[in-house]
């Protein structure tokens, strides 16, 4: 996944210039776009599951070398102590609102790709946490008519 050069561009079908995209989910400023729809950006919530399996391996040049070594010197057996850390997996990014549930799979390669979506989808959640609400919907807001308790009426 290759960010969106700010030369390129990009607009969504609403006329925005896309401000981050995540797998196919595009976010501009006040827009959530998938496959399945869209939905206002402050309508929607975003959740992360980290899919990736993270090992370490003896690399395939450690184990060549320990043996060419091994048969000059014992010393080539301390190739084998040479390791490395290989992720494999998926990063499921779910974005949720009314009437919308969608989820994207982005295959994960290094750790930077990883860092590279969480940050991505936490320009997102601050995107949206930067919109406020509609009348009514917010914090402290109550519907006419409500009355706190305690409040005569």
């Amino acid at each position: 996944m290759q960010p969106i050069p700010a030369s390129t561009g990009a607009v969504a079908a609403s006329g925005e210039p896309i401000l981050v995209q995540i797998g196919d989910i595009s976010v501009t400023q006040t827009t959530v776009f998938t496959p399945s729809g869209s939905r206002a950006l402050n309508e929607v919530q975003w959740s992360v599951n980290d899919m990736t399996v993270t090992s370490q391996v003896i690399p395939t040049w450690a184990i060549v070398c320990a043996i060419v070594f091994a048969l000059a010197c014992l010393l080539g057996l301390l190739f084998l102590l040479v390791k490395e850390t290989v992720i494999k997996g998926t990063l499921q990014v779910t974005v949720h609102g009314s009437g919308l549930v969608y989820t994207t799979q982005i295959p994960i390669a290094t750790a930077e790709q990883v860092a590279d979506v969480n940050a991505r989808v936490n320009y997102a959640r601050t995107l949206s946490s930067a919109i406020p609400p509609p009348p009514g919907q917010g914090p402290g807001d109550q519907a006419p008519g409500q009355n706190w308790p305690g409040q005569g009426q």
